[in-house]
């Protein structure tokens, strides 16, 4: 004999959802951007600082060459990122300038 259980929808789950869309001004979403941004160089900095310590410590023997790989691979992938992010917003504004009112 088959049993299947089909539990009914949670309507408390979906009326969750309306949280996290809400409308917003323009204002709170240059902000918002701006904050994931700036949040954004920072981890990179700190991964650059990261690669800079586990640098010093391959030179010292208290790191081997697989962790200097792996976070100089992690900045570098990092940076990369941020740099096609930058081009993309650049693109974007570039776009905009050029619609004609």
């Amino acid at each position: 004999m088959i049993h299947n259980s089909i539990s009914p929808v949670q309507t408390g789950s979906i009326s969750g959802m309306s949280n996290v869309i809400k409308p917003t001004s323009p204002a709170e979403v240059t902000e918002s951007f701006n904050s994931f941004l700036t949040e954004a160089i920072t981890k990179l900095e700190q991964q650059e600082q990261q690669v800079h310590n586990v640098n010093d410590k391959f030179l010292i023997g208290e790191a081997s060459v697989d962790q200097v790989m792996i976070t100089s691979e992690r900045a570098l992938l990092s940076l990369q990122l941020t740099t096609q992010v930058r081009n993309k917003v650049i693109e974007a504004y570039q776009e905009i300038m050029r619609i004609q009112l």
